[in-house]
């Protein structure tokens, strides 16, 4: 796996491999124009993404299909430099009929505790928490 980072004026990169591009930026107060997330949001948006696909995927397999699906993520860092996340809370978001809550946790379950390697590196580092809402 290979990924370029490209400085592009500013406080701005481009992330990219031979086919997709990832804008970064920094907060105006820093020098930035936020223009695009900045690391840290990418990297709690790369962890959202990475366990949805998986979950999607679970779910797929059990022939469960949401209506809607979401992850919210709420991060907590500390104060000093280097600044890190010290908590990372998942929210997984489901609404839609016929939703066994056994299976929507067995999926959830499944990615944070096998398939996720995002989830399991950042695991490491900060405590790594999640929950289940069903929306009507």
């Amino acid at each position: 796996m290979e990924i370029d980072v490209k400085w592009v004026g500013k406080m701005a990169f481009e992330a990219y491999d031979t086919d997709n591009k990832v804008i970064m930026d920094a907060l105006p107060k820093v020098g930035g124009e936020n223009k695009g997330m900045t690391p840290k949001k990418l990297l709690l948006a790369s962890l959202a993404g990475c366990t949805s696909m998986d979950v999607v995927s679970i779910l797929k397999k059990m022939k469960v299909e949401p209506e809607f699906f979401n992850v919210k993520v709420e991060a907590k860092a500390n104060d000093e430099h280097p600044v890190y996340f010290t908590h990372i809370k998942l929210i997984y978001q489901f609404s839609g009929k016929d939703l066994p809550a056994a299976k929507l946790e067995k999926a959830v379950n499944l990615s944070q505790e096998r398939y996720c390697g995002i989830s399991y590196m950042l695991g490491k580092a900060a405590e790594l928490t999640y929950e289940i809402e069903i929306i009507e």
